[in-house]
This record gives structure tokens, sequence and C-alpha cells, in this order.
């Protein structure tokens, strides 16, 4: 059977992925960074193998892709999702801020990679990565969550013409708005009401920002939908490097993407390495 590691699948688009990613036929290794809260997950798919996983920790993200190859004798698919959402904007916050948002959100999809990289060559595997619009459209106090999602996008878009000579298949998967718990996790990163409260002259176009984004996410997708696009990408006989997971996200980065799938794009930089 194939195995899949799944990052961040306490909740949401991870939980509902490594869920789907079963029913696909995989046998999965769901990662989250305390499995205190494996519950919901184990409740929905009692025989998942839940491992601890701290993407920022280098100890950690060794020790858990050389026990699943101890234990399952290989790797077939890496499914990069664990992130950590933020607000602010650079007058009202420390550059030590903006470092903490790429850490968990570049480096750490960086150093799960790196230590996944050679399984998934030896399966001939994929490697899809969930970043967001927010990595294709700079957005209003996102500054620093869209550069990470840019870093993201950036590498893996460079990366994928390189293994993909060598057999790895790499996607990444451009979520909007999702009905996850992504955005309580936001508010309790940096606390809304005081965010508002010291913004000073920037407190009006804050407010109006998160009027805007209230808005957006009342009409977000489900979860299991976005899942459904990165079990799809998984699953193709021949997937795509860009994946948008609903239409008003297709719709949103259309705005900036000619090529909105990627494939003209690789094609060009592959080109480059030869027959």
């Amino acid at each position: 059977m194939k195995i899949a590691l799944v990052t961040g699948t306490s909740t949401g688009i991870g939980l509902e992925t490594a869920v789907l990613a079963a029913k696909a036929g995989y046998e999965v290794v769901a990662t989250m960074r305390n499995t205190d809260k494996a519950a919901a997950l184990l409740e929905r798919l009692p025989d998942a193998d839940v491992r601890q996983l701290d993407v920022t920790d280098p100890d950690s993200v060794r020790a858990c892709v050389d026990g699943v190859i101890a234990d399952h004798g290989r790797l077939d698919a890496l499914i990069n999702n664990a992130g950590a959402g933020h607000l602010g904007t650079i007058e009202l916050e420390s550059v030590d801020d903006v470092r903490d948002v790429m850490e968990v959100n570049f480096f750490g999809v960086v150093q799960v990679t790196k230590a996944a990289l050679p399984h998934l060559r030896a399966a001939q595997g994929r490697l899809i990565t969930v970043t967001s619009v927010g990595g294709v459209v700079g957005q209003p106090f996102n500054e620093a969550y869209c550069a990470a999602k840019f870093a993201v996008e950036g590498w893996m878009e460079s990366l994928a013409p390189v293994v993909g000579k060598l057999g790895v298949a790499v996607s990444v998967i451009e979520p909007g708005a999702v009905a996850t718990e992504f955005v309580a996790n936001v508010r309790a990163d940096r606390d809304v009401e005081a965010l508002v409260a010291g913004a000073g002259d920037y407190q009006p176009v804050i407010n109006g920002y998160l009027a805007r984004t209230q808005q957006a996410f009342s009409a977000a997708q489900s979860a299991r939908e976005c899942a459904e696009t990165v079990v799809g990408a998984l699953t193709a006989a021949e997937p795509r490097f860009r994946y948008q997971s609903s239409e008003s996200a297709a719709g949103f980065t259309a705005v900036k993407l000619a090529d909105a799938d990627g494939s003209a794009v690789l094609a060009l930089t592959a080109s480059w390495l030869g027959a």
C-alpha cells in the first residue's frame, strides 16, 4: 500500500485530506504538533498512524520521517499542509514577528520537503503543498503571511522541473476562503481588538479590511471541498503544478495569473534541463 504523510491534520484541511487520502487507498501518516488534539481525526479515521511533528523543529522533522521509513519502508506522498495565519503590518509589529511567520509557513515546508525527498524519489512519488491565493496575490495586513506563501510558491515552482526529471510530481493547492479554525487561530495569534486599538493612523483601513474579510468568509468553501482538490492532485494520472480549490479562488488568482495551472512556466523551465 502507498504511504502518504500529511502535516497539520488536527483540524480543517489537513484532517479532511487525511480522511480522503485514506479513502483513495493510501495508508495515511497523520502528523500534528500536539497529538493530544488527535481525537477528532481518530474519530473519523481510527486506523490513522498519528505522529508528532513540529515542522519548525529539525529534530522533530528528522525523527518523524525516519520513523515512517523504519515502520513502513517507503514514502509515496508528502502533503505539506501545516501552517499558521497572521494579521499585521510592518509599522505595527516587529521584524521578529515576520521571521516567526516565515519560519512556520516557509521554512517548515522546506525542512519537511528536504527530509522526504530522497524517499519520494525512490517511490516516484508526489509532493503536494497547500499554499494560498495569498501566495499569488498580496493582500492587505497579510504582508508576512503572503510573503511566506509567495516564497513557498516560488520555491516549489523552481523545484518542480528539477525533481520532475527524477520522477517526483510537484503540485501546489491554492485555497481562498475556507471555513476552518484557521481564522480563529489568526485571532488567537494576534488579538484583533488589540491590533485595531493600537493601529493609530491605520485604524480606518484595518477596519475596512476586517469588514471585507468577514464578508468573504461568510461564503467560504468547506475544508472537505478543499481537501477534495488536494486528493485530486494526489491521485491524478498526470497532476498539474497549480490547482485552485474553488471557482472564486481561480477567479481571484486569474487577476494575476494568465498561466492559471502553471503548465506553461513548467514546460519552459523543464526545457532548460535537457531531454
